[in-house]
């Protein structure tokens, strides 16, 4: 269980040094952590564990949320999205909640060709309250 969390946090250190940006998106009290991967770099007894298909035209789509004002306690929340390519082609993502201690991840996987660009609009709903993100993210098969 600690091994896809420290998979993720070892995964988003390296994409965000190489982007030189982090990937959170402060909304309110919620601070909203994303990231989008290729599934191949998830080892296969991770992928098995959290029922993830590994492929090399598949993402893996994360979305964590945290309040920012509780000690960057994770949240419950409902998390939904769509993806849409630049044909304007849109696919609907199906996020699976999974929880690992105090921490709390939402995947949902993607297909994609090489050099494909999506753009993300990802809501995140807690009761009455509904916060949207919306981030883009260039493909590469490997």
């Amino acid at each position: 269980m600690k091994l896809l969390s420290s998979f993720i946090l070892l995964l988003s250190a390296l994409l965000s040094f190489n982007s030189h940006a982090e990937q959170k998106i402060t909304k309110g009290n919620w601070d909203i952590h994303y990231i989008a991967f290729p599934s191949s770099f998830i080892q296969p007894e991770i992928a098995k564990q959290y029922q993830l298909q590994r492929s090399k035209y598949l993402a893996v789509i994360n979305i964590s949320v945290l309040d920012n004002k509780d000690n960057d306690k994770a949240q419950n929340a409902y998390v939904s999205g769509m993806a849409k390519n630049l044909l304007g082609q849109r696919t609907k993502l199906e996020f699976v909640k999974v929880t690992e201690g105090e921490a709390t991840y939402y995947l949902a996987q993607l297909k994609y060709d090489n050099e494909e660009i999506y753009n993300f609009e990802i809501d995140v709903q807690q009761g009455n309250k509904t916060e949207t993100i919306k981030f883009s993210q260039k493909f590469y098969v490997d």
